[in-house]
């Protein structure tokens, strides 16, 4: 099985663009997907809201667009990097998100999003980072938190001095930049900040690693944690870091040889199907190329030639060993395709919500559009 469904479209319902997909699937198999609704010019910087719509029916048919966070109600400023995370036990959804890049917030919700608690503010546990680091940028996620076997939620985070500019705008940068984690061990009640993971110009492998950001987690078979870490590397591959507990002892793996890195998030999910040795395959999927045809004139604020590449053939990959290797690979979307979620149904069906065509430039996506997905497509 595979099918398409276009959830929010560019320029229409008084909103320029929609970035930054976000989907899970509740314990009552509802499944809710979120994005960034962007004003002006659609930047990252613009005040952005974020929209919610919910399925009821397997992501077959979708109710209309809720607003869930409004920026009017905190000032002039993008709300952004929105993270759910489902709770396994009592089907509490946990909600964190940023304010202009400065300040965290969390609600949660008891009916499968349809109502949200009023949110409180955990911007103080961020702040715990300045003993190591003198963060002026904080960003969750973006994309789905991880509940580990134990109960433990875990979100990734990203971090910059804000030295470097944005575009020129005069805002703060987004790098130089470090990765980290936090974690709540009582379902999103309070959380905790998690040990420093790597930062800019550290070396990995006799690389340079440079600006690593947005990061997905999953949790392996020995009930360990991989971060799956965006960076801006010459390498130009994802970059793996591993954890027993989703928050101290962090090991650097490496560079995985067979993820490459166009600069752009991706999503990853363990399934919920187990084989018959009880083990659990690993899906991975971002856009898999390293073509530069529409940015390789951009410069650096450096004046260096940028390393930034196309975002197209979202692609999909399966790993039957926990990362070590990724033999199965098929592709989603062949043409313009960037940022990617991905969440599955209790029947086991794949629900990948992705950005993909384009407006008039990159990150000028056309639509959000979900793809569903089995296994039986996947290994054709």
């Amino acid at each position: 099985m595979f099918k398409n469904i276009d959830l929010f479209e560019a320029r229409k319902n008084g909103y320029h663009v929609y970035r930054i997909p976000g989907i899970i699937v509740t314990k009552r198999n509802v499944v809710v997907a979120t994005t960034e609704a962007r004003t002006k010019g659609g930047g990252d910087w613009d005040p952005n809201d974020v929209l919610m719509r919910r399925s009821f029916d397997a992501g077959n048919t979708f109710q209309e667009r809720q607003l869930i966070v409004d920026h009017k109600n905190y000032g002039e400023g993008p709300i952004s990097n929105f993270v759910l995370i489902s709770d396994r036990t009592s089907g509490r959804v946990i909600a964190l998100y940023c304010y202009k890049y400065s300040r965290v917030f969390t609600m949660f919700s008891d009916d499968d999003c349809n109502t949200f608690s009023e949110p409180v503010e955990i911007t103080d546990t961020f702040n715990q980072f300045h003993q190591d680091y003198d963060w002026r940028v904080c960003a969750t996620g973006p994309g789905h938190g991880i509940q580990l076997e134990n109960g433990r939620m875990i979100v990734p985070v990203w971090l910059s001095d804000g030295s470097g500019s944005e575009m020129g705008k005069g805002n703060l940068g987004h790098r130089p930049s470090i990765i980290t984690s936090i974690y709540s061990d009582d379902c999103g009640m309070t959380w905790n900040r998690g040990d420093i993971i790597c930062r800019n110009k550290d070396i990995v492998n006799q690389q340079v690693l440079i600006n690593p950001n947005e990061t997905i987690a999953v949790q392996l078979s020995d009930s360990s944690v991989m971060f799956n870490i965006r960076s801006e590397s010459e390498i130009q591959r994802r970059l793996i870091a591993i954890s027993h507990d989703g928050a101290t002892n962090w090991k650097i793996k490496g560079f995985d040889n067979s993820l490459l890195e166009p600069i752009c998030m991706a999503s990853i999910l363990k399934s919920n199907q187990k084989k018959i040795d009880a083990s659990q395959e690993i899906i991975f999927i971002n856009p898999d190329t390293l073509e530069d045809t529409m940015r390789g004139d951009r410069k650096k604020n450096d004046g260096s030639k940028g390393m930034s590449r196309d975002r197209k053939n979202l692609t999909a990959k399966c790993s039957q060993d926990d990362g070590e290797t990724w033999p199965i690979s098929k592709i989603i979307e062949p043409g313009f395709s960037g940022y990617s979620d991905l969440a599955q149904l209790e029947s086991g069906e794949f629900l990948c919500l992705y950005e993909c065509g384009i407006v008039d430039r990159i990150c000028d996506d056309k639509y959000i559009r979900l793809t569903i997905f089995d296994k039986q497509w996947l290994k054709e």
